[in-house]
């Protein structure tokens, strides 16, 4: 009889306390799967709705007073254009889609409107203190981006609408927010003249239902120009991790540029931070309790099943069974019974994540393959930890007394 044939037998002659120690690291690891599953789509549906309302932060200057966040950069307060440098050529993780901004109030066919300066992606590359910098594509852990800025699959107005980037902008070229452009029957390709400067309308943006569909936007460098301010801005936009932000990305921000202002959009960033915070906990808390209520569940089947083999070990190893097979056999068992909890667990835990991701964050959850070679060995780690000292026991029993009791 080989030693795999003894650990089968075992397995299947012994199945009722089999069966309890089993479904404690079942129902253990189905649950942390289940949480970790709906944590990971949680986080990036929350990315998405990030992504779609554009910049989460805002750097102003440090008179600026804020009533509204997306009119912020509408007052006259400015700050220099180096600030953006400073961001650019820093350390600072979570930085994505740099944004300098001049809004400038101006007239035009009698009625008031602002226009918004903005740089396009071809001035950030062309500046050498800016390339390399990483602040066009999101860091890793950060959520998803479904489509990069400039990438031919999104579209360059609706990347401007979103994120403030677009691939290249002339210095007389402007685009029109759509409630502007319907107002005032402008469309592409015609021409716009004001502060003494003749424009042309080479798009029209989206609708966004926000104050961009009321502003023109024009090159930063034409802006600063016709407002006779210099090199300044009133206004950086990023769109910064989530997850740095939590780490306090708005703090260091402020220590880098102390005399801006840096606010950000709070209640996004703390429904973020809440829900990450509450299903890391949860996460934790069943981990706790699948090492404690399964850890003790396995030890005290294994030495039970040592307390009533007694006779049978010592059988074996009178036989010739060295100390070395009969730790091997009880180890094995306790190896197969992770495994199988692992492999199910994992199962059934993606398939409640599936259905209660819906109810409980209100996100679509699809399976993550990741998540079984995580489900495998934390299961076969506990039962194994949990069987070595049984399996100690059992193999240093005296074969001559063993075989002495009745």
């Amino acid at each position: 009889m080989t030693l795999y044939s003894l650990v089968w037998s075992e397995i299947f002659e012994r199945k009722n306390q089999l069966f309890t120690s089993f479904l404690a690291i079942l129902l253990g690891i189905s649950v942390i799967v289940s949480i970790k599953n709906i944590t990971y789509f949680s986080e990036k549906a929350i990315s998405r709705e990030l992504d779609a309302l554009g910049a989460n932060v805002l750097v102003l200057p440090k008179s600026a007073s804020i009533q509204n966040y997306y009119s912020a950069d509408m007052q006259g307060d400015v700050f220099p254009e180096e600030y953006v440098t400073r961001l650019a050529m820093s350390d600072l993780q979570g930085l994505d889609n740099l944004s300098p901004k001049l809004s400038i109030p101006i007239q035009f066919n009698k009625k008031n409107f602002i226009l918004t300066g903005i740089l396009p992606k071809s001035e950030f590359q062309a500046k050498a203190a800016w390339q390399g910098a990483g602040i066009f594509a999101r860091p890793q852990g950060c959520g998803t981006v479904a489509n990069l800025p400039g990438s031919e699959s999104v579209p360059t107005k609706e990347t401007l609408v979103r994120k403030r980037v677009i691939e290249t902008l002339d210095e007389s070229s402007i685009l029109v927010g759509a409630d502007m452009a319907s107002s005032l029957g402008l469309k592409e390709g015609d021409s716009a003249k004001f502060l003494d400067m003749e424009f042309k309308v080479i798009g029209i943006l989206p609708t966004t239902g926000t104050i961009d569909d009321s502003r023109f936007f024009a090159h930063l460098h034409t802006v600063q120009k016709l407002s006779n301010k210099g090199p300044v801005i009133n206004a950086i936009e990023v769109i910064g991790c989530c997850e740095q932000i939590s780490k306090g990305l708005v703090q260091k921000i402020n220590s880098l540029l102390p005399d801006a202002k840096v606010v950000t959009i709070t209640q996004i960033v703390d429904t973020q931070i809440n829900t990450n915070h509450m299903m890391a906990r949860l996460s934790t808390l069943f981990l706790v309790i699948i090492i404690l209520v399964g850890g003790a569940s396995i030890a005290n089947y294994m030495y039970a099943n040592v307390y009533e083999r007694r006779r049978e070990i010592g059988a074996l190893m009178a036989l010739g069974a060295g100390s070395k097979i009969i730790l091997q056999m009880f180890l094995l068992k306790a190896l197969i019974l992770g495994f199988a909890g692992g492999i199910f667990g994992y199962f059934i835990g993606s398939v409640s994540a599936i259905v209660l991701g819906p109810w409980i964050a209100g996100v679509s959850v699809l399976p993550m393959p990741s998540l079984i070679f995580w489900a495998i060995g934390l299961a076969i780690l506990i039962s194994v930890i949990s069987s070595y000292f049984p399996a100690k026991q059992a193999s240093e029993i005296d074969p001559s007394t063993a075989l002495l009791e009745v």
